[in-house]
This record gives structure tokens, C-alpha cells and sequence, in this order.
């Protein structure tokens, strides 16, 4: 089986017949959880997030920052179906999501254009599946 659909067959696991996400969205750091099950829907949309770090180190305007450029998203449209998500400064029109817990981040993205998108990238969270079982 090819990355791509094994990547395909993970998401599938993650989303519920309605296309919710089906399980908690948790911070890859702490465990501390981000948006309960059936609160968010998958989106695919190409974000550029950079590195993860503490909060202190997000809010900087260097020309080049080190970062990836996400596709996969869990999607809300009110920022108070977060459970535990914190807000940096803005950086130019975008505000970036951290973990309120650990303050590492960016976990996820919002333009100051769209009061109603708020994205987090799913590469830089956890769900249950990807954890121990004792979790």
C-alpha cells in the first residue's frame, strides 16, 4: 500500500458518517484536548504553518520561517467549539492556534478576513488511535 492511501485509509478512520471528526482532537505535546468528537469537519485546504515552538517564538515577521505547508484540516466556524486552544498575536491578517495548555503551536490557522474559519492541521495533533492504549 502506497503513503497516499494509507493516509487515505487513516483519515477515513477519523471521520464519522456525517463527516465529523468521530474521535477527541488532542495536542501532539500534551495530550490536552483541542475539539471533542462530532465538533469539526475535515477540510482540505493548503495552509503554510510555520515550525512548532513555544508561543514566545511564533510571533516573529522574519522573511523566511521554517514551516510546512498542511492540506488536511479539522475545520470549525466558532472559535468557542475549541476546548483548549490559545491565540498568538496577529501576524499580518492570521492569527495562529497553540495549545492553551503547553502554549506550543501553531497547531492551526485564522485569517482576521474570515471570522468564521479557524483550521487545525491535522498532522500536528494526536487522536486516540495514534496514542497508547492506556490512554
Amino acid at each position: 500500500m502506497d503513503q497516499e492511501s494509507k493516509e487515505s485509509t487513516d483519515r477515513s478512520s477519523l471521520v464519522s458518517d456525517d463527516g465529523k471528526n468521530s474521535k477527541s482532537v488532542l495536542c501532539q505535546r500534551c495530550g490536552s484536548k483541542v475539539l471533542c468528537p462530532g465538533t469539526a469537519v475535515l477540510a482540505e485546504k493548503e495552509l503554510f504553518l510555520p515550525s512548532m515552538r513555544k508561543k514566545s517564538g511564533l510571533s516573529s515577521t522574519e522573511a523566511s520561517v521554517d514551516g510546512d505547508t498542511l492540506s488536511a484540516h479539522w475545520f470549525v466556524d466558532d472559535m468557542y467549539t475549541f476546548e483548549n486552544v490559545g491565540f498568538t498575536k496577529d501576524v499580518g491578517r492570521i492569527k495562529y492556534l497553540i495549545c492553551a495548555d503547553c502554549e506550543i503551536g501553531p497547531i492551526g490557522w485564522h485569517c482576521l478576513d474570515d471570522k468564521k474559519s479557524f483550521y487545525i492541521a491535522l498532522d500536528r495533533m494526536l487522536t486516540p488511535s495514534k496514542m497508547s492504549p492506556t490512554m
